[in-house]
């Protein structure tokens, strides 16, 4: 008892910088998805995939994404002048969401660049994208500019920011090795 009244009073003393807080997670994530860098971005890319019809497990996405994370597409307007949307993870959820598991959609990683220091990550993942497993051909491809974080026990998506290939933006080559 003594020790825990001890801890109070410490406690009560302690301050915590205003943006500083302890992460916990409201869904426990998967070791296996968390791991290591190569899991998380196979987790992200899994996650997002899935046939027509089939509903996507957001509560899993949700365990890769710090709360604060955002998601930033990209990509020229029809006025030509380059835009940005800029969501955090509940807005993607709520606006792609249905999008991808109306029509299908299935992205993966074709080639990855990677830049670390320290717990901070920054991968370039050029992915394509299919509607089903079938289609020989992508509809779509880009670059996911990706930044990670390690806490010391686990990595986090703090940022996903992509771009789409065009014709007037092919991906350079140094992204297709």
């Amino acid at each position: 008892m003594r020790s825990f009244i001890i801890f109070l009073i410490i406690s009560l003393f302690i301050q915590i910088p205003g943006n500083a807080r302890v992460i916990t997670d409201s869904i426990p994530a998967e070791t296996k998805d968390v791991d290591c860098q190569d899991a998380i971005i196979a987790a992200l890319y899994s996650v997002i995939s899935g046939p027509a019809g089939q509903a996507r497990n957001w509560d899993r996405m949700r365990t890769l994404f710090l709360p604060e994370a955002k998601l930033v597409a990209t990509g020229k307007k029809s006025d030509g002048m380059m835009g940005k949307r800029v969501m955090s993870l509940e807005e993607y959820i709520k606006v792609s969401g249905p999008f991808l598991e109306k029509d299908g959609f299935f992205e993966n990683e074709i080639s990855r660049k990677t830049d670390q220091y320290g717990s901070v990550v920054h991968i370039f993942s050029t992915y394509e994208s299919r509607r089903t497993l079938k289609d020989e051909k992508p509809f779509m491809r880009g670059i996911n500019s990706i930044q990670l974080w390690f806490d010391g026990k686990r990595w986090w998506i703090l940022t996903v920011f992509w771009q789409g290939e065009s014709t007037d933006n092919p991906i350079p080559q140094q992204y297709l090795n």
